[in-house]
């Protein structure tokens, strides 16, 4: 494996948080609160690991290739639909973090009022962002690769 296989892991990575994310749905809806526990626990961590895979590979184009990230040019009538896609995905990745560690912050605190609050904003969201970074790779490396 090489540092440019890590944006198929971080494909994965978001893949299976997503996986995760609906069983802790479907197991929170069916009252299993300990198995709803262990996915959003495995999804944060999956989360964090693709964190430090994402880091990994954008520090290493900008510090040892000297290049910024991969630019969606064709097709041009794409482009703007990639570009809606890639910013809602951007933006909302940047605000779930705060996000996610206040809802584990209160369940694991058992402020479960608190938790269920913020969580069912909170878990749309983290599904949005991890859905979209699948969306994002399907894109750019694989349905329209760039040059």
């Amino acid at each position: 494996m090489s540092i440019y296989d890590l944006p198929a892991v971080n494909a994965s990575l978001n893949g299976l948080s997503a996986i995760l994310l609906t069983a802790g749905y479907i197991f929170i809806c069916r009252k299993n609160i300990i198995a709803h526990r262990n996915c959003m626990i495995s999804a944060f961590c999956v989360s964090v690991i693709f964190l430090c895979c994402y880091l990994t590979y954008h520090t290493y184009l900008a510090v040892e290739l000297h290049r910024g990230p991969t630019r969606f040019v064709n097709p041009h009538w794409f482009r703007h639909i990639y570009l809606a896609i890639l910013i809602s995905h951007t933006i909302l990745a940047i605000v779930i973090v705060p996000m996610i560690l206040i809802t584990i912050s209160r369940a694991l605190r058992e402020r479960f009022d608190k938790h269920k609050q913020i969580a069912r904003w909170t878990w749309p969201l983290w599904m949005y962002v991890s859905v979209t970074g699948v969306i994002v790779y399907l894109l750019l490396y694989q349905i329209f690769p760039q040059k």
